[in-house]
Parts: structure tokens; C-alpha cells; sequence
């Protein structure tokens, strides 16, 4: 697969693509087939997920400069679910870490929530979003297995987190136009830093 035949085989770890790298704002291609490269892709995903600095519980394979639509994620912890917990919880999490290929959300709650969000593609940065707090999940896991599923609590916030990266779009988007404002400054600083990152590429 050509998309991830640039991913260097040094480190199992891969490079997290920043605020400003063009992969961010790709529309991200379908997978039409379950290869062991992506196999190895989504291992090295996980391993990523949870070896950077500041452990995520989410990541879309375009923050790691492929644009395929592939998840890893990981919102379980380590106490009994909750008693509001919704059926995807109740599946999904004690099965994490997961794997979902060409995830969709198919309907959202009208109520909403608003959740202080941040993003390894966007180190040091983080901001108050609004979310429907209940979602339905449609999608494949790594083996084939098909999961179409209401989901909410952090799990319904990081599938929208997530998804919303296959589709180019990252949660400063969706800040309110004010709080976006406050942090204009730290996202042209990450834009240089993409802009310095590409030309030491092309050297």
C-alpha cells in the first residue's frame, strides 16, 4: 500500500503530524482491504497512542501522516463501568485497545455537552468544545467483526474527536469564535513549526 510505504521501519513509534501539516486537512481514503502492513500500521498506532509524552486515548492513522480512515483507541479505565454506561461502553471498552476501520457516526443526541478537549497533533494546546453527548458508532474492527452501536461518556467524545480527523477537521474548529481567539498565537507558532519541519524534509 503506497500510503504507508513512506512510514520509516526504525521505530515501532511513528511521527505525530502537527497543526499545519497538510495530512491534517485530507480527507481521509476508505480501506477496502485488511492488509498486514495495515495490520502493522494500526500495532504501531497503539504503541504510539500510548508511548507519547502525553498519552492519548485516541488516534486517526492521518495524525500519523496516513490518510486512510483507521482509528486506534483506548477510553476504558480500570474501575467497573458506570451505571449510565451505554451499550457501546459496555461492549467496546473492556476489549480495548481497538482498531476501527472506516468508522462512521451514523446519528447524534440532540442533548450536548461541552468537554475541555486537546490533541497530540496540537501539543500544548486544548479548549472547551461542544458535542452531542450520545452517538451511534458504524464500523469494522481489525478482525473483521462489524459494530454498529449507541455509545457515550468519553467513548461517544473521542469517536467524534477521532472521526472528525478522517474528515480534515480538528476540535479548535469547533471552539467558540472567542475562545479559538486566545489560542490564534500558539497555532501559527505550530504552523511554522510544520512549515520548518517540511522544508528539513526536502533537504
Amino acid at each position: 500500500m503506497g500510503l504507508l510505504s513512506r512510514l520509516g521501519r526504525t521505530s515501532r513509534l511513528l511521527r505525530i503530524a502537527i497543526y499545519g501539516e497538510p495530512v491534517l486537512r485530507e480527507k481521509a481514503k476508505p480501506i477496502s482491504e485488511v492488509t498486514d502492513e495495515l495490520r502493522d500500521l494500526a500495532e504501531r498506532m497503539i504503541t504510539t497512542m500510548y508511548e507519547n509524552e502525553t498519552r492519548g486515548i485516541g488516534l486517526a492513522a492521518p495524525q500519523v501522516g496516513v490518510s486512510l480512515r483507521l482509528v486506534a483507541i483506548d477510553t476504558s479505565s480500570d474501575g467497573p463501568p458506570a451505571p449510565n454506561a451505554s451499550p457501546g461502553e459496555l461492549l467496546l471498552e473492556p476489549r480495548m485497545p481497538l482498531i476501527l476501520i472506516n468508522p462512521e457516526i451514523t446519528a447524534s443526541s440532540a442533548e450536548t455537552s461541552v468537554y475541555n478537549e486537546g490533541c497530540l497533533s496540537i501539543p500544548e494546546v486544548s479548549g472547551d468544545v461542544v458535542r452531542p453527548v450520545a452517538v451511534r458508532l458504524k464500523t469494522r474492527l481489525l478482525d473483521g467483526e462489524a459494530v454498529d452501536i449507541e455509545c457515550g461518556g468519553l467513548l461517544a467524545r473521542c469517536l467524534q474527536h477521532e472521526t472528525d480527523h478522517l474528515d480534515g477537521i480538528m476540535f479548535v474548529d469547533r471552539m467558540d469564535e472567542g475562545d479559538r481567539a486566545e489560542i490564534a498565537e500558539d497555532l501559527r507558532v505550530l504552523e511554522r513549526q510544520a512549515k520548518r519541519r517540511a522544508a528539513k524534509s526536502r533537504r
